[in-house]
């Protein structure tokens, strides 16, 4: 009988600190009181994507931020978000809470009706899970628009 060797790969994870100008994290630590605060930051991040990109904002119960997560890329106007992978993220960090994000490349940061069925979907799944949905925030050119801030959320 003989027996074989398998080799495994070793997964490396390699994240890197997006930095302002005066290179300082751009918003890991920071406490996000309001939905601007979140969108200022947001902005930062997003701005120059070239398709749509969807991602996280964890935070502690002080609502300071501990991670910034990417859930997805899509295309020029759409990205698909499952809550599975956007509440994997938020669990392994330990975050009390979440601001959901994404941008829109046109400039337009008016939510699509898929934006809103999103939105309710991750909050519903937020509450099962103990982590509350704070915001979704759509960034455009310069604009936001704030599920919170508009009371649809």
């Amino acid at each position: 009988m003989t027996t074989q060797t398998m080799k495994l790969r070793e997964l490396t994870v390699r994240y890197s600190v997006k930095k302002d100008e005066a290179g300082q994290p751009v918003v890991i630590g920071r406490k996000l009181t309001k939905p601007s605060d979140a969108a200022l930051a947001l902005m930062t991040l997003l701005q120059d994507e070239p398709s749509e990109v969807f991602a996280i904002l964890c935070l502690s119960t002080k609502l300071r931020v501990i991670g910034y997560h990417v859930v997805g890329r899509g295309t020029l106007d759409s990205v698909t978000v499952e809550p599975r992978e956007v509440f994997r993220v938020a669990l392994l960090v330990n975050a009390a809470s979440l601001v959901a994000c994404h941008n829109h490349p046109s400039g337009d940061p008016t939510p699509s009706i898929d934006d809103v069925a999103v939105t309710r979907r991750l909050a519903a799944t937020g509450e099962v899970l103990g982590i509350h949905v704070l915001d979704h925030i759509v960034v455009g050119d310069g604009r936001y628009y704030s599920f919170k801030e508009s009371a649809q959320l």
